[in-house]
């Protein structure tokens, strides 16, 4: 393992430095916070940084190479292709699948939650196309947020960077949550039966400390060891695997197509809202980018863990809910457990235990492979110091970032504690929906403009066409909302839509080429995941939007008065040296 300078001169003698220190300059380091005065100096020039970090982005040597020293020691490279695709099983199929499935077909899909399935699926396998061509261009701990930093710039990776830590916070508490629900199942009790039942307004009168215990104990495996927690989630979700598939055999041995009919009780609209929601089940894959400092070879390895396990996972899930909706009646099936409870109401009464055991196992790896991918998350947000950098340390004996999953982990308990996963699960979709669009339009973006190769001319003729992607993928989704019958608003955004891609197609030279993997139907699949992205994020209801505009604007009153002037210092004070021996085996690692 490589370390990285982390030390303090004292005179002639060098002294190294403990991990575990408090000093002011590891939280607050720049020049901006060295006190009153000059913090009040850098709230004056507001609107000069504010310009500045909009007009800046980064590139992959800064991402790849100096903000890694940030860390003082490196992440350990002991993950292969084979640990990848297990933790894309642990990080993906959990709480989404074993609960959300039960509670979107009995609200809002009916028996067409399986084309819900579908329709989310499609959207998560385009993303996962341009996370692929990210992470092996550039593999850092970071993931959406250092490839959205490179290719839109440092005001859109803070969006991505909020986003990213209101989803990490929000799905473990989620998944935590659904955790008690499915092992009370196994007790044979009510799924609130364990919670402390209060008088706070309903969604957050059900404190449950269980979910706290679970988060807590994850948390720890994790920063003990990644290869130890690659062993642990190889067994955990092989055994989760075993008990999908008899998920799916038994019951499908016990279907009965009548229940198929209403297929569509509530109309397109219903199918549209549920994968919306559904496409929580797809998140954590992401996890997986955000590993590649711990690959051995990132360029094959993580092609192949990425998309061999979506692959994989996109059809379980279909086959799932399709077991699920030809088992029960929809209006039948049970919200919070709902496997368990059918498989009991078809007279497979001890296969609920079995299926609550697999649920817990699931949802076991996506916490522990969660608390991996998050943490290394915030970790390369911390290098660039939107928040304190003291979080983006990694310990020299385990080569984890303790700091970082301590944040993430503690932040989940205190919401797992309050809240009901049906509050969060919408929140979680609008984030994990939003950062996949970004995803897509850097991609176009990295593939259409390189600084100093572009003509301006066709910079301006890229930004142009992007926002028309954007409006008309809007419009669309905005026109579906205000009349899912009607017709005539389409006639006018999708066509929109594909002339601006077209335009991109033929009008455009592709100024980058992919070194070693890209996308295919460039640029086609990436203009089809903003659409399609945009089109599920306008399926969700009014209350997601609001509790999600309230997220937003706390994360930008804390940019304006922190994360601005805090990256403002860090990009504009003197680089440090690095020695050769240093950034011969970095920039090797990142060439492996």
């Amino acid at each position: 393992m490589t370390v990285i300078d982390s030390t303090d001169e004292m005179g002639d003698e060098i002294q190294p430095r403990s991990y575990w220190r408090w000093s002011k300059h590891d939280f607050f380091p720049g020049d901006s916070f060295q006190n009153w005065s000059a913090y009040r100096s850098a709230l004056s020039q507001t609107f000069t940084r504010l310009k500045d970090r909009v007009a800046n982005r980064s590139d992959d040597a800064e991402e790849i190479v100096e903000l890694r020293k940030e860390s003082e020691n490196e992440m350990k490279r002991c993950l292969s292709w084979w640990d990848l695709t297990w933790f894309g099983f642990g990080s993906v199929i959990g709480a989404g699948i074993f609960v959300l499935t039960g509670q979107e077909a009995h609200e809002h899909a009916g028996p067409a939650i399986v084309l819900s399935y579908v329709a989310s699926g499609i959207s998560a396998m385009l993303s996962v196309f341009c996370y692929t061509e990210f992470a092996v261009e550039i593999p850092v701990a970071g993931g959406s947020f250092a490839y959205i930093r490179v290719e839109l710039g440092d005001f859109a990776a803070f969006i991505t960077a909020g986003n990213i830590i209101l989803g990490s916070i929000a799905g473990s508490a989620a998944v935590a949550r659904a955790w008690t629900s499915y092992f009370t199942t196994l007790l044979n009790r009510h799924p609130n039966s364990l919670r402390i039942h209060t008088n706070l307004i309903d969604g957050f009168n059900l404190l449950d400390p269980i979910a706290v215990a679970i988060l807590a104990i994850t948390s720890i495996i994790a920063i003990s060891s990644t290869r130890r927690t690659s062993y642990f989630n190889w067994i955990a979700s092989a055994v989760n695997m075993v008990v999908i598939s008899f998920v799916i055999i038994a019951g499908l041995a016990h279907a009965n197509t009548s229940n198929l009919t209403p297929f569509v009780p509530h109309g397109p609209k219903g199918i549209f809202v549920a994968a919306a929601i559904v496409y929580f089940a797809y998140g954590g894959f992401d996890n997986i980018a955000t590993m590649a400092e711990e690959t051995k070879n990132p360029s094959k390895d993580i092609p192949l863990g990425l998309l061999g396990s979506m692959s994989i996972i996109t059809v379980i899930y279909c086959l799932m809910a399709l077991s699920l909706s030809m088992m029960q009646k929809y209006t039948d099936i049970d919200p919070n457990a709902a496997y368990s409870v059918a498989f009991q109401r078809v007279g497979m009464k001890w296969a609920k235990y079995l299926v609550a055991l697999g649920a817990l196992k699931g949802m076991t790896t996506v916490l522990l492979a969660g608390a991996i991918g998050q943490a290394r998350y915030a970790t390369h947000i911390a290098r660039v110091h939107m928040i304190p950098p003291w979080f983006s340390l990694v310990h020299p004996k385990t080569g984890t970032p303790i700091n970082a999953t301590l944040l993430i982990r503690v932040a989940s308990a205190c919401i797992a504690f309050f809240s009901s996963l049906d509050v969060l699960a919408s929140l979680l979709s609008i984030s994990g929906l939003l950062i996949s669009m970004m995803m897509a339009v850097a991609l176009l973006v990295r593939r259409y403009y390189v600084r100093g190769i572009t003509p301006q001319t066709n910079l301006l003729k890229l930004t142009f066409f992007l926002l028309v992607i954007i409006v008309s993928s809007v419009g669309t989704s905005a026109y579906w909302g205000l009349d899912p019958n009607g017709w005539l608003g389409y006639t006018v955004t999708v066509p929109l839509w594909f002339l601006a891609t077209l335009a991109i197609s033929v009008l455009l030279p592709q100024d980058r080429t992919p070194k070693v993997w890209g996308v295919p139907l460039v640029p086609w699949f990436p203009s089809l995941s903003v659409a399609i992205n945009v089109f599920l994020m306008g399926s969700l209801g009014a209350q997601a939007f609001i509790r999600f505009g309230i997220c937003t604007i706390v994360m930008l009153i804390y940019y304006i008065f922190f994360g601005l002037h805090a990256t403002y210092d860090m990009a504009h004070q003197p680089k440090k040296p690095m020695t050769s021996r240093i950034l011969e085996e970095d920039m090797g690692s990142a060439r492996a």
